[in-house]
């Protein structure tokens, strides 16, 4: 029996016939009901080379194989159709589910990168391990259920800073991450947040999540913005004081750089206040570099993230389904499989979208 999918090779993307996924020992074949793109798709396809050679470097793994038919998609909301063998069934069939990408085998897999035995979202089925299922209630949409891999990513990085109660943040970039990395510090009670982007829609997005302070940054530096915000007469609210930036009446400053260009960690360890959190968040693909004396001078925490854990995606979707998290504002579009090479296009001008959300059920 075949489905629908829009496959990926050789960093071309075509809607394709191809089989459906078996489900194995604890696994589950699902519906999928919704799939958001994500910007580490957007990559894959343009940059697929770059990604698997620094994969290859860093962790000696193959993430894919470029001349396979890959079916992308992790980000995902579905229905239990069917299960396979050794399974518990703690779910009716028909449930709407949520799971982290990844099926529990002798030799896990990473969903969204597989071939067509183990496709992801960008097929009409797929198969999940039942361990991973996480009900979603009726009153949570399929689109937005698929947010809560995007807000583990975000729940990750904040967690990774340790932020101090009295920081002022900054986030540069308002791509889907940088906002949902917006939504989580609101969420937390941090702030003032300053926010800054090119885009003027991505910028109006930032205030809507909760940026207090959004800025173009051709036009106001989010540094002097920080500035204004976090000058401070309460000694208890100071940042950690180092003999070079003696009597610095600031609170402390943590920076998500969230843009993942060459150039911007320099940037930003040139701009930032002495003492700084600085949070990479964005994955740049090419060689960069910058000058440690501007961290070593400033005493600079210079901190990388990347994915989640288990307990951090657990939390973000339990947020969104609470209501605590109202993120809905990220997805500005929706897609049936035939309409997903454009929506790659449109993704590439932020003034044109920042989340697309793919129905695979849809022509």
């Amino acid at each position: 029996m075949n489905m629908r999918a829009v496959v990926m090779q050789r960093g071309i993307l075509s809607v394709a016939e191809v089989p459906m996924p078996t489900a194995g020992p604890g696994e589950v074949l699902v519906k999928t009901l919704a799939t958001g793109i994500c910007g580490s798709d957007l990559h894959t396809v343009a940059h697929g080379e770059k990604l698997l050679a620094s994969a290859r470097a860093v962790a000696g793994i193959e993430i894919f194989n470029p001349n396979d038919q890959i079916v992308l998609g992790h980000e995902i909301c579905a229905e239990i159709i069917d299960y396979g063998p050794q399974c518990k069934r703690t779910h009716a069939i028909g449930t709407r589910v949520i799971s982290a990408p990844f099926l529990i085998r002798p030799q896990p897999v990473t969903l969204g990168f597989g071939a067509l035995d183990t496709p992801g979202g960008y097929g009409q089925y797929m198969v999940l391990s039942e361990a991973m299922l996480i009900a979603v209630p009726d009153h949570v949409p399929s689109d937005v259920a698929t947010l809560a891999e995007p807000l583990a990513v975000a729940i990750h990085a904040v967690n990774r800073g340790n932020i101090d109660a009295h920081a002022v943040p900054i986030v540069i970039g308002c791509g889907p991450i940088g906002l949902a990395v917006i939504a989580v510090l609101k969420m937390r009670g941090v702030g003032p947040i300053i926010a800054a982007d090119f885009s003027p829609t991505r910028r109006a997005t930032a205030a809507k999540l909760g940026a207090d302070i959004v800025v173009d940054p051709r036009e106001t530096s989010p540094y002097e913005s920080w500035r204004s915000a976090a000058k401070t007469a309460d000694l208890a609210a100071f940042s950690r004081q180092t003999p070079m930036f003696p009597g610095f009446a600031y609170r402390p400053s943590v920076v998500f750089e969230c843009v993942g260009a060459p150039g911007m960690i320099q940037r930003v360890l040139a701009e930032a206040a002495p003492c700084s959190k600085v949070i990479v968040v964005g994955l740049c693909m090419e060689q960069d570099s910058f000058q440690p004396s501007y961290a070593i001078m400033k005493e600079i925490d210079l901190t990388f993230c990347i994915a989640f854990t288990i307990t951090e995606f657990n939390e973000a979707f339990a947020n969104i389904a609470s209501g605590r998290l109202d993120v809905t504002a990220l997805i500005t579009g929706h897609v049936g499989l035939s309409a997903v090479p454009d929506a790659f296009v449109r993704l590439a001008d932020p003034e044109k979208d920042v989340k697309i959300v793919i129905y695979p059920q849809d022509a």
